[in-house]
């Protein structure tokens, strides 16, 4: 996406405004994050390596499904309106896993005069295992007035 969006203008607790699925992890995926990011631990990339590891597998980084999740969450929500996100990794993802992002309102509340919402996070994989999970706070403009 090369715009970012205004932002909702109302949201209800309970309500799924964040929900975004992406195509199966490759493994030049994992090859192109490993030189993107710096961490080249062979897990993500030797398939030999990881099964001497006792993995079926090369499996992907946790940062590189966090940052699938932040790209759901900037679909939604203006880059300038996250206030918080945060993430607990829950589960090694595996190659080939499409993943599912999503994000549930759990409060709306006034912070400094600010109306934000109150964000849980989850990554899951196409068979619902939580991969992920967080919380991410946004700010939005209940008028419509958000940049």
């Amino acid at each position: 996406m090369n715009h970012c969006p205004a932002g909702p203008t109302s949201l209800t607790v309970g309500e799924i405004p964040v929900n975004r699925h992406f195509d199966p992890i490759t493994r030049h995926e994992l090859a192109l994050y490993c030189g993107a990011s710096g961490d080249h631990n062979p897990i993500h990339v030797d398939i030999d390596f990881a099964r001497s590891s006792g993995f079926p597998d090369v499996f992907a980084h946790g940062m590189f499904i966090m940052a699938r999740l932040g790209v759901a969450l900037n679909e939604v929500f203006p880059p300038s309106s996250v206030r918080e996100f945060g993430v607990r990794f829950t589960a090694i993802t595996q190659v080939g896993a499409g993943i599912t992002c999503q994000g549930r309102v759990t409060a709306i509340e006034i912070v400094d005069g600010e109306q934000r919402a109150r964000l849980e996070m989850t990554a899951r994989d196409q068979d619902g295992d939580i991969k992920l999970k967080g919380e991410a706070v946004v700010a939005f403009d209940p008028q419509g007035e958000q940049e």
